[in-house]
């Protein structure tokens, strides 16, 4: 599921930069990867673990932002002779370099997942396996998961399976590009699938009840010595495409109950106090929210193109918080199984170069499939999974919530004494003057303080900026 993307363009020697970099150390966010972690890497590269099963005649392609060289999933889509359709997803195989109880294995459990900043990301491996050897790259074969999942003329699955093979992408593709070919009618019916595919799974997915949250990525323009905030509205291609991850995702997770043991990403239902908060952002923002619209339905009536919706469906990410992953065995599924957005049960398992659970989610079901016991290294590490990744999960909302306040401090630095608009959106429950507002123009989410005059939670208020420092993330605003 979604997070806030951002990143941003400019010099090396931008305030801005030299603060992301300051934040990186001030969070202990690790510089490189120790010495024998790379000399294990690099040995690993040259002599994987390979399976015996070639399905490099499989002429699989990526779809990735431009530039990306940590490919985690290849896929072929195509029609069933019996009708339907069916769906190979190549996963990178991690497993294949990674030996368990070594360097890279205890490397990667101390970083759980990779860390994104605006400047840079910070990864889960080292780069002669993510982005060489491991990734999915284009006419290079790789060791992979291939999962092939048979689809009726809905949509629904009707089988899955999934091996470890050798297989082969030959092509790597950008949103924009994939857009560009099927709307023109030009893609080959492997690739012109993938529309077909998505609209039959997003239709299932509002039939269930779940919601996909198709979130702007956020880009700071560095102008003139100063800062804006930009917004690239996704592609349907990019809908498209996440729903054969979440596709993927829910047949793991059934592959997981039926045996007995597995690890789910579960999202309770939102609690209503920050629905109730999220309504208030709405209403910050300009954007209608009729007390008998459901949140799954004003979500899928946002423009994204649109400025205030597109900063909208980034505060939507705050209702996926609550997330989690509960491990399993003997049968018995935890409580809540079910991840709230998707609207069931669901895992992670299509990523496993930037997160470490999809490692062992991906052993699990190549076992179930199997009819065979999952090996001992990943039984063993079940029990403590949901809480390393919790820590990474909270390491990583760190990351974002102090990159986000260093971004808005760098945006308003030089508008400090103007007065706003603004809806207050939170009041601390003990100190009423004291709470959190919502800017409109920009978009910006910040602290006020009252001076000691109660807050109106739910209504605007004029509000003065008093402090936006990037070198202390901090802005800060009174009543005017």
């Amino acid at each position: 599921m979604p997070r806030r993307h951002m990143h941003m363009t400019g010099a090396a020697e931008a305030p801005l930069r030299a603060a992301l970099r300051e934040l990186r150390t001030t969070l202990d966010v690790p510089e490189g990867f120790p010495a024998e972690v790379l000399a294990e890497a690099e040995s690993a590269a040259k002599a994987p673990r390979l399976p015996d099963h070639d399905a490099t005649d499989i002429p699989f392609f990526t779809i990735d932002p431009p530039g990306s060289v940590d490919l985690d999933q290849a896929m072929h889509l195509a029609s069933r002779r019996a009708g339907g359709f069916r769906v190979h997803y190549a996963i990178a195989d991690v497993a294949a370099f990674v030996t368990p109880g070594g360097a890279i294995d205890a490397e990667a459990h101390r970083r759980v997942q990779t860390l994104y900043f605006p400047d840079e990301k910070v990864p889960l491996h080292p780069a002669v396996l993510s982005e060489g050897v491991a990734s999915l790259l284009p006419d290079r074969t790789a060791p992979a998961l291939l999962w092939r999942i048979d689809l009726d003329a809905e949509g629904r699955t009707v089988t899955t399976e999934v091996r470890r093979a050798l297989v082969r992408s030959r092509a790597r593709l950008d949103y924009e590009d994939v857009q560009r070919q099927i709307d023109a009618g030009t893609a080959e019916e492997p690739l012109g699938l993938l529309k077909d595919i998505g609209l039959l799974r997003e239709a299932l997915e509002r039939e269930r009840g779940g919601i996909s949250l198709n979130v702007p990525e956020q880009e700071v323009v560095e102008r003139d010595g100063a800062y804006f905030l930009e917004y690239r509205a996704p592609l349907p291609a990019d809908a498209w495409n996440a729903q054969i991850s979440l596709l993927t995702g829910m047949a793991a997770a059934d592959l997981m109950t039926a045996s007995g043991t597995g690890i789910l990403r579960t999202l309770p239902t939102a609690p209503v106090g920050a629905v109730a908060r999220l309504r208030r952002c709405a209403k910050a923002l300009g954007i209608d929210w009729p007390h008998h619209v459901s949140y799954a339905e004003v979500v899928r009536s946002l423009d994204p193109h649109n400025a205030r919706h597109a900063a909208f469906l980034q505060e939507c990410t705050t209702l996926l918080r609550g997330a989690g992953y509960a491990a399993f065995s003997g049968g018995e599924l935890p409580s809540p199984a079910v991840h709230a957005a998707v609207a069931d049960e669901y895992t992670h398992c299509t990523a496993p170069l930037r997160r470490l659970v999809d490692r062992y989610a991906g052993e699990l079901c190549v076992a179930a499939v199997a009819g065979q016991a999952p090996p001992e290294w990943v039984t063993a590490a079940l029990d403590k999974l949901p809480r390393e990744m919790a820590e990474g999960s909270r390491r990583a909302n760190t990351v974002e919530r102090e990159c986000v306040d260093l971004v808005e401090a760098a945006l308003l630095r030089e508008r400090v004494g103007e007065i706003f608009d603004a809806f207050v959106v939170d009041v601390k429950e003990h100190e009423p003057a004291v709470g959190t507002i919502h800017l409109a123009d920009p978009a910006v989410v910040a602290r006020i303080d009252g001076g000691g005059e109660k807050l109106p939670l739910g209504e605007r208020v004029r509000a003065r900026l008093t402090q936006a420092d990037p070198g202390t993330a901090k802005v800060l605003f009174a009543l005017a």
